[in-house]
Protein backbone atom coordinates (compact mmCIF):
# COMPACT_ATOMS: atom_id res chain seq x y z
CA UNK A 1 0.00 0.00 0.00
CA UNK A 2 2.82 2.37 0.51
CA UNK A 3 4.30 1.56 -2.53
CA UNK A 4 0.83 2.66 -4.48
CA UNK A 5 0.58 5.49 -2.55
CA UNK A 6 3.76 7.31 -2.73
CA UNK A 7 3.44 6.49 -6.82
CA UNK A 8 -0.21 7.32 -6.89
CA UNK A 9 1.02 11.17 -5.11
CA UNK A 10 4.01 11.59 -7.26
CA UNK A 11 2.02 10.95 -10.84
CA UNK A 12 -0.97 13.16 -9.17
CA UNK A 13 1.83 16.34 -9.84
CA UNK A 14 0.89 15.78 -13.32
CA UNK A 15 -2.22 14.72 -13.96
CA UNK A 16 -3.85 17.90 -12.91
CA UNK A 17 -4.67 18.69 -16.55
CA UNK A 18 -8.17 20.53 -17.10
CA UNK A 19 -8.64 21.30 -13.57
CA UNK A 20 -8.59 24.64 -14.86
CA UNK A 21 -11.27 25.64 -17.34
CA UNK A 22 -11.73 27.69 -20.64
CA UNK A 23 -14.00 30.47 -19.09
CA UNK A 24 -16.11 33.99 -20.55
CA UNK A 25 -16.81 35.67 -16.96
CA UNK A 26 -20.50 37.13 -16.78
CA UNK A 27 -21.36 39.17 -14.11
CA UNK A 28 -25.32 38.64 -13.40
CA UNK A 29 -27.28 34.71 -12.88
CA UNK A 30 -29.82 35.10 -15.45
CA UNK A 31 -33.58 33.98 -14.52
CA UNK A 32 -34.68 30.28 -16.27
CA UNK A 33 -37.38 31.06 -19.28
CA UNK A 34 -39.16 27.95 -18.07
CA UNK A 35 -41.21 27.04 -15.21
CA UNK A 36 -40.13 24.99 -12.49
CA UNK A 37 -41.57 21.32 -11.71
CA UNK A 38 -43.78 21.75 -9.23
CA UNK A 39 -43.61 18.70 -8.06
CA UNK A 40 -39.94 18.24 -7.62
CA UNK A 41 -39.87 21.27 -6.03
CA UNK A 42 -42.19 20.36 -3.43
CA UNK A 43 -40.32 16.98 -2.80
CA UNK A 44 -37.27 18.82 -2.31
CA UNK A 45 -38.85 21.59 0.02
CA UNK A 46 -39.93 17.93 2.19
CA UNK A 47 -36.49 16.54 2.08
CA UNK A 48 -35.33 19.91 3.77
CA UNK A 49 -37.72 19.64 6.29
CA UNK A 50 -37.06 16.36 7.10
CA UNK A 51 -33.75 16.48 7.50
CA UNK A 52 -33.73 20.06 9.18
CA UNK A 53 -36.58 18.73 11.81
CA UNK A 54 -35.01 14.73 12.67
CA UNK A 55 -31.41 14.82 11.68
CA UNK A 56 -29.19 12.90 14.38
CA UNK A 57 -27.85 16.41 15.16
CA UNK A 58 -28.81 20.17 14.29
CA UNK A 59 -27.51 20.99 10.52
CA UNK A 60 -26.92 24.54 9.21
CA UNK A 61 -29.31 25.35 6.65
CA UNK A 62 -26.98 27.37 4.68
CA UNK A 63 -24.60 24.35 4.45
CA UNK A 64 -27.89 21.85 3.37
CA UNK A 65 -28.57 24.66 0.37
CA UNK A 66 -25.13 24.64 -0.62
CA UNK A 67 -24.39 20.97 -0.76
CA UNK A 68 -27.91 20.45 -2.58
CA UNK A 69 -26.41 23.02 -5.01
CA UNK A 70 -23.35 21.26 -5.62
CA UNK A 71 -24.64 17.95 -6.02
CA UNK A 72 -27.08 19.31 -9.11
CA UNK A 73 -24.38 21.02 -10.61
CA UNK A 74 -21.70 17.99 -9.48
CA UNK A 75 -24.15 15.45 -11.60
CA UNK A 76 -23.88 17.47 -14.74
CA UNK A 77 -20.32 16.89 -15.57
CA UNK A 78 -16.62 17.03 -14.49
CA UNK A 79 -16.14 21.01 -14.91
CA UNK A 80 -19.60 22.28 -13.98
CA UNK A 81 -19.14 23.33 -10.14
CA UNK A 82 -21.17 25.67 -7.45
CA UNK A 83 -18.71 28.07 -5.62
CA UNK A 84 -19.20 28.76 -2.09
CA UNK A 85 -17.22 32.22 -0.37
CA UNK A 86 -13.71 30.39 -0.31
CA UNK A 87 -13.90 28.15 -3.78
CA UNK A 88 -14.71 30.89 -5.43
CA UNK A 89 -12.11 33.40 -4.27
CA UNK A 90 -9.54 30.29 -4.73
CA UNK A 91 -10.91 30.27 -8.47
CA UNK A 92 -10.40 33.96 -9.00
CA UNK A 93 -6.72 34.23 -7.68
CA UNK A 94 -6.06 30.84 -10.32
CA UNK A 95 -7.43 33.03 -13.39
CA UNK A 96 -5.53 36.32 -12.17
CA UNK A 97 -2.70 34.91 -11.17
CA UNK A 98 -2.56 36.93 -8.03
CA UNK A 99 -2.55 34.94 -4.65
CA UNK A 100 -0.78 35.72 -1.31
CA UNK A 101 2.19 33.59 -0.36
CA UNK A 102 5.94 33.54 -0.59
CA UNK A 103 6.56 33.49 -4.43
CA UNK A 104 7.64 30.11 -5.42
CA UNK A 105 6.68 27.18 -8.34
CA UNK A 106 6.95 23.52 -6.34
CA UNK A 107 6.93 20.15 -6.90
CA UNK A 108 7.48 17.22 -4.54
CA UNK A 109 10.81 14.84 -4.13
CA UNK A 110 11.22 12.23 -1.80
CA UNK A 111 8.30 13.16 -0.35
CA UNK A 112 9.46 16.72 0.46
CA UNK A 113 8.15 19.94 -0.95
CA UNK A 114 10.80 20.92 -4.07
CA UNK A 115 11.53 24.31 -5.35
CA UNK A 116 11.72 24.43 -8.84
CA UNK A 117 12.05 27.90 -9.57
CA UNK A 118 11.82 31.15 -6.88
CA UNK A 119 9.40 34.03 -8.46
CA UNK A 120 11.53 36.64 -9.48
CA UNK A 121 10.99 39.41 -7.25
CA UNK A 122 9.35 37.67 -5.02
CA UNK A 123 9.80 37.29 -1.16
CA UNK A 124 11.21 33.80 -1.50
CA UNK A 125 13.70 34.99 -4.34
CA UNK A 126 14.81 38.13 -2.36
CA UNK A 127 15.49 35.49 0.95
CA UNK A 128 17.54 33.71 -1.40
CA UNK A 129 15.89 30.48 -1.95
CA UNK A 130 16.78 28.78 -5.01
CA UNK A 131 15.93 26.01 -7.42
CA UNK A 132 16.25 22.52 -6.00
CA UNK A 133 16.01 23.63 -2.87
CA UNK A 134 13.60 21.13 -0.64
CA UNK A 135 11.08 22.52 2.10
CA UNK A 136 11.35 19.79 5.27
CA UNK A 137 9.03 21.92 7.93
CA UNK A 138 6.45 24.62 7.20
CA UNK A 139 6.02 26.66 10.84
CA UNK A 140 6.05 23.59 13.41
CA UNK A 141 4.82 21.03 10.69
CA UNK A 142 6.99 18.13 9.19
CA UNK A 143 6.31 18.08 5.42
CA UNK A 144 6.77 14.27 5.63
CA UNK A 145 2.89 13.31 4.41
CA UNK A 146 1.59 16.27 3.48
CA UNK A 147 -0.01 16.32 0.17
CA UNK A 148 1.24 19.27 -2.30
CA UNK A 149 -2.03 20.92 -1.94
CA UNK A 150 -1.86 20.56 1.89
CA UNK A 151 1.79 22.37 1.63
CA UNK A 152 0.62 24.97 -0.60
CA UNK A 153 -2.66 25.95 1.95
CA UNK A 154 0.19 26.29 4.89
CA UNK A 155 2.30 28.76 3.03
CA UNK A 156 -0.53 30.99 1.66
CA UNK A 157 -2.20 33.25 4.44
CA UNK A 158 -2.83 36.77 4.50
CA UNK A 159 -0.43 39.85 3.48
CA UNK A 160 2.22 40.67 5.80
CA UNK A 161 2.14 37.52 7.66
CA UNK A 162 5.14 35.40 8.68
CA UNK A 163 5.73 31.97 7.87
CA UNK A 164 8.55 29.65 8.82
CA UNK A 165 10.62 26.85 6.54
CA UNK A 166 13.33 24.88 7.29
CA UNK A 167 15.33 24.24 4.12
CA UNK A 168 17.45 21.53 2.70
CA UNK A 169 20.38 22.44 -0.08
CA UNK A 170 21.07 19.74 -1.47
CA UNK A 171 24.32 21.14 -3.15
CA UNK A 172 26.00 22.61 0.23
CA UNK A 173 24.51 19.40 1.87
CA UNK A 174 23.01 21.31 5.16
CA UNK A 175 19.54 22.24 6.93
CA UNK A 176 19.13 25.87 7.65
CA UNK A 177 15.76 27.81 8.76
CA UNK A 178 14.25 30.96 7.13
CA UNK A 179 11.47 33.46 7.96
CA UNK A 180 9.20 34.66 5.36
CA UNK A 181 7.02 37.55 5.15
CA UNK A 182 3.52 36.93 2.69
CA UNK A 183 3.10 39.22 -0.21
CA UNK A 184 0.75 39.44 -2.98
CA UNK A 185 2.57 37.51 -5.89
CA UNK A 186 2.11 37.55 -9.30
CA UNK A 187 2.46 34.42 -11.18
CA UNK A 188 4.57 33.95 -14.02
CA UNK A 189 2.51 32.32 -16.74
CA UNK A 190 5.36 32.85 -19.30
CA UNK A 191 8.71 31.73 -19.31
CA UNK A 192 11.42 31.56 -22.42
CA UNK A 193 14.96 32.12 -23.36
CA UNK A 194 16.88 31.66 -26.04
CA UNK A 195 18.63 28.08 -25.98
CA UNK A 196 21.19 28.59 -28.54
CA UNK A 197 21.97 31.08 -31.29
CA UNK A 198 19.37 31.29 -33.69
CA UNK A 199 16.33 29.40 -31.48
CA UNK A 200 14.78 30.36 -28.29
CA UNK A 201 11.60 28.33 -26.06
CA UNK A 202 8.73 30.25 -24.56
CA UNK A 203 6.42 28.59 -22.19
CA UNK A 204 3.14 29.06 -21.61
CA UNK A 205 2.33 27.31 -17.84
CA UNK A 206 -1.72 28.82 -18.01
CA UNK A 207 -4.00 31.53 -19.56
CA UNK A 208 -4.60 33.56 -17.38
CA UNK A 209 -5.27 37.28 -17.20
CA UNK A 210 -1.93 38.70 -17.25
CA UNK A 211 -0.71 36.13 -19.81
CA UNK A 212 -0.82 37.88 -22.93
CA UNK A 213 1.04 41.06 -21.99
CA UNK A 214 3.60 38.57 -20.14
CA UNK A 215 3.53 36.38 -23.48
CA UNK A 216 4.32 40.03 -25.56
CA UNK A 217 6.88 41.10 -23.14
CA UNK A 218 8.39 37.68 -23.78
CA UNK A 219 9.02 37.83 -27.18
CA UNK A 220 9.96 41.67 -27.16
CA UNK A 221 13.10 40.01 -25.08
CA UNK A 222 13.64 36.90 -27.22
CA UNK A 223 13.65 39.28 -30.55
CA UNK A 224 16.17 42.14 -28.64
CA UNK A 225 18.57 39.34 -27.83
CA UNK A 226 18.37 37.36 -31.25
CA UNK A 227 16.96 39.48 -33.89
CA UNK A 228 17.50 37.12 -36.70
CA UNK A 229 15.42 34.74 -34.75
CA UNK A 230 15.33 31.27 -36.80
CA UNK A 231 12.76 29.03 -35.24
CA UNK A 232 10.67 29.23 -31.43
CA UNK A 233 9.27 26.12 -29.75
CA UNK A 234 6.24 27.37 -27.99
CA UNK A 235 5.69 25.08 -24.83
CA UNK A 236 2.23 23.84 -23.49
CA UNK A 237 2.88 21.19 -22.23
CA UNK A 238 0.97 20.41 -18.63
CA UNK A 239 -0.33 23.61 -19.34
CA UNK A 240 -4.51 23.15 -18.43
CA UNK A 241 -6.03 26.21 -19.98
CA UNK A 242 -7.16 29.15 -17.99
CA UNK A 243 -8.84 32.12 -20.33
CA UNK A 244 -10.23 31.75 -23.57
CA UNK A 245 -9.78 35.19 -24.67
CA UNK A 246 -6.15 34.74 -23.49
CA UNK A 247 -5.90 31.36 -26.43
CA UNK A 248 -7.29 33.82 -29.38
CA UNK A 249 -4.52 36.17 -28.32
CA UNK A 250 -1.78 33.97 -28.16
CA UNK A 251 -2.93 31.94 -31.55
CA UNK A 252 -3.51 35.48 -33.01
CA UNK A 253 0.30 36.77 -32.81
CA UNK A 254 1.39 33.76 -34.81
CA UNK A 255 -1.68 33.42 -37.28
CA UNK A 256 -2.74 35.83 -40.22
CA UNK A 257 -4.99 38.31 -39.52
CA UNK A 258 -8.71 38.06 -39.31
CA UNK A 259 -8.75 33.56 -40.28
CA UNK A 260 -10.44 31.70 -37.75
CA UNK A 261 -9.08 30.85 -34.22
CA UNK A 262 -11.82 28.47 -32.18
CA UNK A 263 -15.82 28.18 -32.99
CA UNK A 264 -18.06 27.23 -30.33
CA UNK A 265 -21.60 25.58 -30.22
CA UNK A 266 -23.73 25.18 -27.34
CA UNK A 267 -28.19 25.87 -26.53
CA UNK A 268 -27.89 29.85 -25.87
CA UNK A 269 -27.54 31.98 -28.71
CA UNK A 270 -24.08 33.58 -27.27
CA UNK A 271 -22.17 30.28 -27.17
CA UNK A 272 -22.72 30.44 -30.93
CA UNK A 273 -19.72 32.25 -32.20
CA UNK A 274 -16.61 32.49 -33.84
CA UNK A 275 -13.32 33.72 -32.25
CA UNK A 276 -10.62 35.21 -35.09
CA UNK A 277 -7.27 36.66 -34.82
CA UNK A 278 -8.19 40.16 -34.69
CA UNK A 279 -7.87 42.44 -31.53
CA UNK A 280 -11.40 42.50 -31.68
CA UNK A 281 -11.55 39.37 -29.43
CA UNK A 282 -9.50 39.32 -27.27
CA UNK A 283 -8.36 43.27 -26.54
CA UNK A 284 -10.05 44.12 -23.24
CA UNK A 285 -12.05 46.96 -23.64
CA UNK A 286 -10.71 50.32 -23.64
CA UNK A 287 -7.82 48.77 -23.54
CA UNK A 288 -4.57 48.78 -26.37
CA UNK A 289 -3.86 45.49 -28.49
CA UNK A 290 -1.14 43.78 -26.21
CA UNK A 291 0.35 42.64 -29.71
CA UNK A 292 0.99 45.57 -31.18
CA UNK A 293 4.67 45.98 -30.80
CA UNK A 294 5.79 42.08 -32.16
CA UNK A 295 7.26 42.02 -34.81
CA UNK A 296 5.93 41.12 -38.21
CA UNK A 297 8.62 38.16 -38.90
CA UNK A 298 6.49 36.66 -36.57
CA UNK A 299 3.83 35.74 -38.59
CA UNK A 300 6.90 33.64 -40.64
CA UNK A 301 9.37 32.33 -38.27
CA UNK A 302 9.59 28.65 -38.08
CA UNK A 303 7.48 27.06 -35.09
CA UNK A 304 6.84 23.75 -33.07
CA UNK A 305 4.40 23.09 -30.24
CA UNK A 306 5.38 21.29 -27.74
CA UNK A 307 1.87 18.98 -26.35
CA UNK A 308 1.59 16.35 -24.02
CA UNK A 309 -1.41 14.50 -21.92
CA UNK A 310 -1.67 17.44 -19.61
CA UNK A 311 -2.26 19.97 -21.94
CA UNK A 312 -5.94 21.10 -21.72
CA UNK A 313 -8.82 23.38 -22.91
CA UNK A 314 -6.83 27.13 -24.03
CA UNK A 315 -3.74 25.25 -24.75
CA UNK A 316 -5.34 22.85 -27.06
CA UNK A 317 -6.76 25.93 -29.11
CA UNK A 318 -3.61 27.38 -29.62
CA UNK A 319 -2.40 23.55 -30.82
CA UNK A 320 -5.67 23.08 -32.79
CA UNK A 321 -5.47 26.54 -34.88
CA UNK A 322 -1.99 26.31 -35.70
CA UNK A 323 -1.87 22.88 -37.01
CA UNK A 324 -4.97 23.28 -38.87
CA UNK A 325 -3.95 26.48 -40.24
CA UNK A 326 -0.43 24.82 -40.78
CA UNK A 327 1.63 27.32 -39.08
CA UNK A 328 3.38 24.99 -36.41
CA UNK A 329 4.33 21.70 -36.39
CA UNK A 330 2.74 20.27 -33.08
CA UNK A 331 5.02 17.63 -31.42
CA UNK A 332 4.49 15.51 -28.28
CA UNK A 333 1.95 13.03 -26.93
CA UNK A 334 -1.73 13.30 -27.62
CA UNK A 335 -3.78 16.05 -25.37
CA UNK A 336 -5.67 15.86 -22.75
CA UNK A 337 -9.37 16.59 -23.94
CA UNK A 338 -11.28 18.93 -22.48
CA UNK A 339 -12.99 20.76 -25.62
CA UNK A 340 -15.93 22.16 -24.05
CA UNK A 341 -16.77 26.03 -22.44
CA UNK A 342 -17.57 26.93 -19.15
CA UNK A 343 -19.07 30.22 -18.14
CA UNK A 344 -19.25 31.52 -14.65
CA UNK A 345 -22.13 33.10 -13.53
CA UNK A 346 -22.14 35.33 -10.33
CA UNK A 347 -24.72 34.15 -7.92
CA UNK A 348 -23.70 36.93 -5.56
CA UNK A 349 -21.04 39.14 -4.06
CA UNK A 350 -19.26 35.59 -3.00
CA UNK A 351 -20.97 32.88 -5.17
CA UNK A 352 -20.81 31.93 -8.49
CA UNK A 353 -22.29 29.19 -10.66
CA UNK A 354 -19.46 27.72 -13.30
CA UNK A 355 -21.27 25.91 -15.92
CA UNK A 356 -20.58 24.40 -19.51
CA UNK A 357 -21.87 26.02 -22.05
CA UNK A 358 -20.87 24.85 -25.08
CA UNK A 359 -18.18 22.86 -27.28
CA UNK A 360 -15.53 24.04 -29.21
CA UNK A 361 -14.50 23.56 -32.55
CA UNK A 362 -11.16 24.12 -33.88
CA UNK A 363 -10.92 25.97 -37.19
CA UNK A 364 -11.40 22.96 -39.54
CA UNK A 365 -14.22 21.79 -37.10
CA UNK A 366 -12.83 19.52 -35.60
CA UNK A 367 -13.84 18.81 -31.56
CA UNK A 368 -11.31 17.61 -29.38
CA UNK A 369 -13.85 16.75 -26.46
CA UNK A 370 -12.80 13.68 -25.13
CA UNK A 371 -10.41 12.93 -27.86
CA UNK A 372 -7.38 15.55 -27.90
CA UNK A 373 -4.97 17.22 -30.63
CA UNK A 374 -3.17 14.13 -32.17
CA UNK A 375 0.84 15.76 -32.71
CA UNK A 376 1.91 15.85 -36.14
CA UNK A 377 4.75 14.38 -34.50
CA UNK A 378 4.42 11.69 -31.43
CA UNK A 379 7.24 12.11 -29.16
CA UNK A 380 8.56 10.01 -25.75
CA UNK A 381 8.84 11.78 -22.27
CA UNK A 382 12.66 10.64 -22.76
CA UNK A 383 15.39 9.45 -24.30
CA UNK A 384 14.15 6.11 -22.51
CA UNK A 385 10.72 6.05 -23.33
CA UNK A 386 7.48 6.92 -21.64
CA UNK A 387 7.80 7.28 -17.92
CA UNK A 388 3.97 8.64 -16.74
CA UNK A 389 2.36 9.34 -19.79
CA UNK A 390 0.34 6.05 -19.12
CA UNK A 391 -0.73 6.69 -15.72
CA UNK A 392 -1.96 10.29 -16.67
CA UNK A 393 -5.71 10.99 -16.44
CA UNK A 394 -7.48 12.28 -19.61
CA UNK A 395 -10.48 13.67 -20.29
CA UNK A 396 -12.50 10.71 -21.20
CA UNK A 397 -11.25 8.90 -18.27
CA UNK A 398 -13.22 11.40 -16.11
CA UNK A 399 -16.61 10.92 -15.06
CA UNK A 400 -19.81 12.20 -16.66
CA UNK A 401 -17.62 13.66 -19.27
CA UNK A 402 -19.08 15.09 -22.65
CA UNK A 403 -19.01 12.46 -25.47
CA UNK A 404 -20.35 12.19 -28.65
CA UNK A 405 -23.43 9.56 -27.60
CA UNK A 406 -20.50 6.58 -26.91
CA UNK A 407 -20.52 5.46 -22.48
CA UNK A 408 -18.37 2.92 -22.68
CA UNK A 409 -14.99 4.02 -21.51
CA UNK A 410 -12.10 2.82 -22.95
CA UNK A 411 -11.34 -0.47 -21.59
CA UNK A 412 -7.29 -1.01 -23.32
CA UNK A 413 -6.45 2.98 -22.03
CA UNK A 414 -7.71 2.03 -18.28
CA UNK A 415 -5.75 -1.86 -18.74
CA UNK A 416 -2.66 0.05 -19.84
CA UNK A 417 -2.75 2.74 -16.89
CA UNK A 418 -2.90 -0.29 -14.93
CA UNK A 419 -0.62 -2.20 -15.73
CA UNK A 420 1.55 1.39 -16.23
CA UNK A 421 1.00 1.83 -12.35
CA UNK A 422 1.78 -2.09 -11.14
CA UNK A 423 5.19 -2.07 -12.65
CA UNK A 424 6.08 1.36 -11.01
CA UNK A 425 5.16 0.28 -7.69
CA UNK A 426 7.31 -3.17 -8.62
CA UNK A 427 9.97 -0.72 -9.51
CA UNK A 428 9.57 0.93 -6.30
CA UNK A 429 9.45 -1.67 -3.71
CA UNK A 430 12.60 -3.21 -5.74
CA UNK A 431 14.89 -0.39 -5.59
CA UNK A 432 13.31 1.67 -2.49
CA UNK A 433 12.78 4.94 -4.06
CA UNK A 434 10.38 6.69 -6.43
CA UNK A 435 10.70 6.97 -9.81
CA UNK A 436 13.05 9.51 -11.09
CA UNK A 437 11.10 12.59 -11.79
CA UNK A 438 11.46 13.61 -15.46
CA UNK A 439 13.66 16.92 -15.93
CA UNK A 440 13.05 20.23 -15.67
CA UNK A 441 10.83 21.89 -18.98
CA UNK A 442 13.47 24.04 -20.83
CA UNK A 443 16.46 22.33 -19.59
CA UNK A 444 19.35 20.59 -21.36
CA UNK A 445 17.97 17.37 -20.41
CA UNK A 446 14.72 18.02 -21.81
CA UNK A 447 14.08 15.49 -24.08
CA UNK A 448 10.80 16.57 -26.16
CA UNK A 449 12.57 20.00 -26.36
CA UNK A 450 15.79 18.73 -28.04
CA UNK A 451 13.63 16.83 -31.12
CA UNK A 452 11.85 20.08 -31.36
CA UNK A 453 14.77 21.92 -31.60
CA UNK A 454 15.85 19.53 -34.75
CA UNK A 455 12.89 19.52 -36.17
CA UNK A 456 13.41 23.12 -36.66
CA UNK A 457 17.38 22.47 -37.63
CA UNK A 458 16.00 19.96 -40.74
CA UNK A 459 17.64 17.37 -38.26
CA UNK A 460 16.64 13.68 -37.50
CA UNK A 461 13.96 13.45 -34.71
CA UNK A 462 13.73 10.57 -32.66
CA UNK A 463 9.89 9.42 -32.76
CA UNK A 464 8.00 7.35 -30.63
CA UNK A 465 7.95 3.51 -31.10
CA UNK A 466 5.19 2.94 -28.76
CA UNK A 467 2.57 6.05 -28.93
CA UNK A 468 -0.59 5.41 -30.49
CA UNK A 469 -3.68 7.60 -32.04
CA UNK A 470 -6.68 7.38 -29.41
CA UNK A 471 -9.51 7.61 -31.53
CA UNK A 472 -12.74 9.58 -31.30
CA UNK A 473 -15.59 8.09 -28.93
CA UNK A 474 -18.36 7.16 -31.55
CA UNK A 475 -20.90 9.13 -33.11
CA UNK A 476 -24.65 8.36 -32.34
CA UNK A 477 -25.97 6.19 -34.51
CA UNK A 478 -22.29 4.17 -35.19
Amino acid sequence: MGAKLKVAGWVALGAVAGALTTMQLQANARSSLTPLPLEEMQQLAAVFGLVKAEYVEPVDEKKLINDAISGMVSGLDPHSQFFDQKSFKEFREGTTGKFVGVGIEIGMEDGLVKIVSPIEGSPAFRAGLKSGDLISKIDDTAVKGLSLDQAVKRMRGEPNTKVSLTIYRKSESRSFPITITREEIRVQSVRSKVVEPGYAWLRVSQFQDRTVEDFARKLEEIYKAEPNLKGLVLDLRNDPGGLLEASVAISAAFLQQGVEVVSTNGQIAESKASFKASPDFYQRRGGSDPLRKLPAALKNVPLVVLVNEGSASASEIVAGALQDHKRAIVMGAQTFGKGSVQTVRQLGPETALKITTARYYTPSGRSIQAKGIVPDVLLDETAEGNVFAALRMREADLEKHLNNGAEEKDAAREKAREEARQKLEADFAKKNEPPKPLPEFGSAEDFPLQQALNQLKGRPVAVSKTAVERKAEAKPGE
